[in-house]
C-alpha cells in the first residue's frame, strides 16, 4: 500500500506546485504589463497574503458559501484602473486562469466568487474599488462605475436634484454591475420599466483587452450586455444612464396583515388589478409564515404589502379606494417623503432614518444567513382554492417566502426582444421564493434547499410553462447547469430557455460567438457560443 499512497501525494503535490507556478507567472506577466503611473501592485491578493480572507468574504451575501468547500480562487485583483483589468484579461488567456467578475456579490449561487470546477484555478476581479457616479443634471444623465452600489447612486443622484431619480432595486448594497447583467428591476418598473431600458452608453474591456464603447463595440454587443449577462461577454466598466422624472414628494406604505381569510381576499384580488393599476401605483405583496406559541404552535400566514407611489397620499388614497379597498388602506398607513428617503424605508430601514445610510456597502444584519431564491413569472390569477393550498404547503415546510412584484404598465410596452431581459407583456408579477435558515452545516443547508425546491414544485400548477421562465439576476443552479470549459451551446440552452427564452438566448448565442468564440468569459450559468465553432 506504501506505493500507491506516496504516488498519491507526489499527484498531489505536482498539483499544488503546478498552481503556485500559474500564480506566480501570472503575476509576473500583470506586473510587467501594469503601466507605470497606475502600478497593479497592492491590488492583488494571494492566500498568503493576510488581508485575502477579509477581502474575500467582504462581498459574499449569502452566508450558504461562507464555510463552502466549493473550489475558492487562486487570487484577487482590486482593479483600481482600466488597465488592471486590461493586463488581468490578457495574462489570464496567456496563462491558464479563468476569471470570475464580482462588484456587489449579491449573486445568488456565488458564480462570482466560486467555481464548481476543479479542473480551470481562477481568479476573483474584484470592482468594488471602482465606484465612481458622475451624476449630470443639464443632461439629465449619470455615468456610474459597475462597482458602484444602487444605493450610493441613489444617495448621488439627491445630492444633485430631488425630481430626479433611477428605476432600480430596493436593496441599496446590490452593486450596479449584477445589477444590470439580467435587467435589474425596482418599485418604478410599472412606470419606466427595467434599470437596463434606461442605459444609454456603456464601457467595456473585451477578450482581446480592447477597451469599447457602445459605438465601437456595435449595436448587438451592446444589446447583449444590457441584461444579457454582461459577464459572458468581457468586463463591463461602467454604464450611462438617463434619468427619469419623480415627483418631489412620494408616498410608501408596507401595511400588514395577519388574518388568514382576510389575505387570500386581498390577494385573489390583487390577482386582478395590482398590473392594471396607475403606472405611479407599485405595491408588491409578500407571504410568510409565523409560529404562534399560545399552549400549542400553530403556524399561520402572515402578509405585508411594502409599496411606493409617485405621488402624494390625497392621490393615492382616492386610488386605492376606488381599485383595492380589499387592502383597506388609510391615512395612517401612508408616509409623504422625498424620492431619495421612500429608497431608504423601503430597503428596510425604520422611517427617517438618514440618507446617508445609502453609503454603507455592508449588508443588514438580518439579511446575513444562508437561503436559497428561485423564480417564476405568473400569467394567470391564483384561485382562492389555490391559495389556500400554497399557505397550506408553506406551513407544511420551514422557512417560506413568497413575494409577488407586480409588473403591468410600462413593461406592457417594451418589446420582449428590445433587451435580453424578455419577461415583458402578459405577466401579471414575477414570483420569488425565499427559503432561509440559521442552523449552521451541511445537512441544514441540504434539507433547506431540498424545502425550496419541494416549495417551487408545488407551485408549478399556478406559473408560466413551455418554458417555466425564470429571472436572470436571481441565477438558480436547478435551472440547469453548463460544465465549466466544454463549450456547450445546448447545455446553456436548458437554462438559457428559461431565463431569455428561446429567440433571446439564440441571439446572445451569437453575440457570443462573434467577441468570445473560444469562451474566455465564462460560468456554470454564462452564455456560452454556438456549439457549431466548437465542433470547428
Amino acid at each position: 500500500m506504501a506505493v500507491p499512497i506516496l504516488s498519491l501525494l507526489l499527484f498531489f503535490t505536482s498539483i499544488k506546485s503546478s498552481a503556485y507556478h500559474i500564480t506566480d507567472t501570472f503575476i509576473d506577466c500583470l506586473n510587467n504589463r501594469s503601466e507605470p503611473t497606475f502600478p497593479i501592485t497592492g491590488t492583488v491578493y494571494t492566500p498568503d497574503n493576510p488581508s485575502f480572507s477579509s477581502v474575500y468574504y467582504a462581498y459574499i451575501r449569502n452566508h450558504v458559501f461562507y464555510n463552502s468547500t466549493t473550489t475558492k480562487p487562486s487570487l484577487i485583483i482590486t482593479p483600481l484602473h482600466v488597465s488592471h483589468i486590461q493586463a488581468a484579461v490578457i495574462c489570464a488567456q496567456k496563462h491558464g486562469l479563468q476569471m470570475r467578475t464580482r462588484s456587489g456579490g449579491h449573486d445568488y449561487e456565488g458564480l462570482s466568487y466560486l467555481s464548481y470546477s476543479n479542473s480551470t484555478p481562477f481568479f476573483i476581479l474584484d470592482m468594488f474599488n471602482l465606484r465612481s457616479v458622475d451624476v449630470n443634471i443639464e443632461q439629465e444623465t449619470v455615468r456610474v462605475q459597475t462597482g458602484a452600489t444602487l444605493g450610493e447612486i441613489y444617495y448621488r443622484i439627491a445630492e444633485k436634484s430631488n425630481i430626479h431619480g433611477l428605476p432600480g432595486g430596493v436593496c441599496p448594497t446590490v452593486a450596479v454591475g449584477g445589477h444590470c447583467s439580467g435587467g435589474g428591476y425596482g418599485n418604478m418598473i410599472r412606470k419606466y420599466g427595467l434599470t437596463v431600458d434606461l442605459i444609454l452608453d456603456a464601457q467595456l474591456v473585451d477578450v482581446n483587452g480592447a477597451v469599447l464603447d457602445r459605438a465601437s463595440m456595435g449595436e448587438d454587443l451592446f444589446w447583449a450586455i444590457t441584461g444579457g449577462g454582461g459577464a459572458s461577454f468581457g468586463v463591463v466598466l461602467a454604464f450611462s444612464f438617463k434619468l427619469v422624472s419623480v415627483t418631489s414628494q412620494v408616498t410608501f406604505f408596507d401595511v400588514k396583515r395577519t388574518s388568514e381569510k382576510g389575505i387570500i381576499n386581498i390577494a385573489y384580488k390583487w390577482f386582478q388589478i395590482a398590473h392594471k393599476l396607475d403606472n405611479d401605483l407599485f405595491v408588491r405583496m409578500s407571504f410568510d409564515v409565523v409560529t404562534n406559541r399560545k399552549g400549542m404552535k400553530t403556524k399561520t400566514v402572515h402578509a405585508s404589502f411594502p409599496s411606493l407611489f409617485l405621488g402624494n397620499s390625497t392621490r393615492l388614497l382616492s386610488l386605492a379606494d376606488d381599485n383595492f379597498p380589499e387592502l383597506g388602506l388609510r391615512e395612517s398607513d401612508c408616509f409623504e417623503m422625498s424620492w431619495v428617503e421612500s429608497t431608504v424605508a423601503y430597503a428596510g430601514f425604520a422611517i427617517g432614518t438618514p440618507v446617508e445610510n445609502l453609503l454603507s456597502r455592508t449588508q443588514q444584519p438580518e439579511r446575513d444567513r444562508p437561503f436559497k431564491i428561485k423564480s417564476d413569472y405568473l400569467k394567470t390569477p391564483i384561485s382562492k382554492k389555490g391559495l389556500k393550498s400554497i399557505f397550506k404547503k408553506m406551513k407544511e415546510l420551514e422557512n417560506q417566502m413568497i413575494t409577488f412584484s407586480p409588473f403591468g404598465g410600462r413593461m406592457e410596452e417594451i418589446s420582449e426582444f428590445a433587451k435580453p431581459y424578455p419577461h415583458r407583456a402578459g405577466n401579471i408579477a414575477m414570483i420569488e421564493y425565499e427559503t432561509y435558515w440559521n442552523e449552521p452545516g451541511t445537512e441544514a443547508a441540504n434539507k433547506y434547499l431540498e424545502y425550496s425546491r419541494m416549495m417551487h414544485d408545488h407551485m408549478t400548477p399556478y406559473v408560466s410553462k413551455n418554458p417555466r421562465e425564470a429571472f436572470y439576476n436571481y441565477r438558480d443552479l436547478d435551472n440547469g447547469v453548463n460544465h465549466n470549459g466544454k463549450n456547450s451551446y445546448e447545455e446553456g440552452m436548458v437554462y438559457g430557455v428559461r431565463y431569455f427564452k428561446e429567440i433571446n438566448y439564440n441571439r446572445l448565442a451569437m453575440v457570443k460567438t462573434m467577441v468570445d468564440p473560444h469562451n474566455f468569459f465564462r460560468n456554470e450559468q454564462g452564455i456560452p457560443p454556438l456549439q457549431s465553432l466548437h465542433d470547428m
